[in-house]
């Protein structure tokens, strides 16, 4: 049995990734996306410019060969090789101990071959079994930051490197994009690395499939997410709760509470005591599950519209005039590449109530050169309405605004003012009502709503790979695409405005 450092890197992001990767029916994985493919690109081509920085060698052996790889880099090592690249090192840890509740058999687990591939061996000064130098495992990251996981597979590297070179490596680096070389604090994660390792091949040994768990920022680029999504959805697992972080989960297994009903139930005050639902979360879980359960709209901390009551929260005034019906409204979205810090396009959709029309505006920079050119255009559209609200969806609209006025120091008379013409309406229905769906993302809403998007596969990073494939192929066919996303964008946040509008109105009414 081989244990890879590719299999520990799945295991540390998702446990059931790692094992449906190795038992799992890949009848049921998908291709990967085009955002996918994109950053796998990008990862090579920044692991290609590294690698020009150095005189490297790299072992001969044949393709798929890990035994004859280890071989060949040992070669290397032994003859003093500077740098290694695409090293192959491998090792029985004996040093490795699994929990004693895992009770994994001790000679099982030594007949396991411990195989590990840093993208360096860096040649430094010190002694090992080859002579008076040691080896350094560095990995190259197109990451900002150093991640855990990258932290804990540097130090199997390290290890398996000890048993090989017979001598501890005191650092392993890490290459990072914009921080540039980290050092990872070796003896900090090794405890870490071999727990994980232990629970990696007890899982293995004994075919135990993890429970689903869906974490939409780390399971959406997996391959294996739709599989996942469907079982979550046949348990009603709680993952799909927004609001039920891992860590929340794991205090409500604690207290018993797994299934949507029983926490539809649960006393919010008895998660308040703890440190994982801080400030009022422990009454949005119970809401949202109440909502869920029940498929119904709840006013948050307050009436629950349907079978189930309690005090009303007071909507303020401030809301509902930043939801009144004024005569032009403004619905503004960006499409922006925020890996070379670019907004590439603002979309605006002008909705005059006077007359009842509505068009779409578009200031799409077909150049990345382009940008101060957009900028410009969309002020002078914003100030065609001086005083029109300008909806918008989450906050990045106000945090660019900013940016770009510092970016081509644009006089504060210009920019300042749309400060306050400016409306989150994620920020209203998240402050004020509790909905019946997956997450609080624009497109939840606004299809739980009814709205479609014309490209159902339409996406912010989609529109990101759209973009950088028009810059190297020049079809407009793929600005075409972008342009109706953004416009769908626009029209989806003024779906939600409206209804939330009335809703509240409503509800204020019944109130009163």
């Amino acid at each position: 049995m081989f244990i890879i450092d590719s299999q520990l890197l799945s295991y540390l992001r998702c446990p059931r990734k790692a094992f449906l990767d190795i038992s799992g029916d890949f009848r049921q994985q998908e291709s990967p996306s085009d955002f996918l493919l994109k950053l796998i690109k990008d990862s090579s081509a920044f692991r290609s410019s590294i690698l020009s920085n150095y005189n490297y060698q790299i072992p001969d052996y044949p393709h798929g060969s890990l035994i004859a790889g280890a071989k060949a880099t040992e070669l290397l090592m032994a003859a003093g090789a500077d740098v290694i690249y695409k090293g192959v090192i491998m090792s029985k840890l004996s040093t490795i101990k699994p929990p004693l509740q895992h009770q994994i058999q001790s000679d099982n687990f030594l007949s396991i071959n411990f195989v590990s591939n840093p993208d360096l061996l860096i040649k430094q000064p010190g002694y090992s079994r080859f002579g008076d130098w040691i080896y350094i495992p560095t990995d190259i990251k197109l990451s900002k930051r150093p991640k855990l996981e990258y932290q804990i597979v540097a130090a199997f590297h390290a290890q398996i490197l000890a048993s090989v070179q017979e001598s501890w490596p005191e650092i392993g680096w890490l290459i990072l994009r914009n921080k540039g070389l980290y050092n990872v604090n070796l003896h900090q994660r090794i405890q870490q690395m071999q727990e994980s390792i232990s629970e990696l091949i007890f899982m293995l040994q004994n075919s135990l499939e993890p429970e689903v768990f869906i974490s939409r920022q780390k399971c959406n680029l997996c391959t294996w997410y739709s599989s996942c999504h469907a079982v979550a959805e046949t348990q009603k697992h709680l993952s799909l709760l927004p609001g039920v972080t891992s860590n929340r989960y794991a205090v409500l297994k604690n207290l018993n509470l797994t299934t949507l009903e029983s926490l539809s139930q649960a006393n919010p005050n008895d998660l308040e005591s703890y440190p994982e639902f801080p400030d009022g979360v422990g009454i949005q879980v119970v809401q949202q599950a109440q909502s869920v359960q029940e498929n119904k709209v709840i006013l948050r901390n307050g009436k629950f519209i349907g079978k189930l009551e309690s005090q009303l929260l007071p909507i303020t005034d401030y809301q509902l005039i930043k939801l009144g019906n004024a005569p032009v409204e403004l619905y503004f979205d960006i499409e922006a590449q925020p890996e070379i810090n670019l907004d590439y396009l603002h979309g605006v959709l002008v909705v005059d109530k006077r007359d009842n029309t509505k068009k779409f505006y578009v200031h799409l920079a077909e150049n990345p050169l382009d940008e101060e050119l957009i900028w410009s255009q969309f002020l002078d559209l914003v100030w065609k309405y001086p005083i029109a609200p300008i909806y918008h969806f989450c906050e990045y609209e106000i945090k660019t605004v900013k940016k770009l006025a510092k970016l081509y120091k644009t006089p504060t008379y210009q920019w300042q003012p749309l400060l306050n013409r400016f409306v989150d309406v994620h920020q209203v229905i998240t402050q004020n009502i509790t909905l019946p769906i997956e997450s609080y993302t624009l497109k939840n809403i606004a299809r739980w709503l009814g709205f479609e998007w014309r490209n159902p596969e339409a996406n912010g990073a989609q529109s990101i790979c759209w973009y950088e494939k028009w810059l190297e192929t020049g079809d407009r066919s793929l600005l075409d695409a972008i342009v109706i996303y953004n416009e769908d964008d626009c029209y989806a946040t003024y779906y939600i405005k409206e209804w939330l509008s009335k809703f509240l109105d409503q509800e204020v009414g019944n109130r009163e």
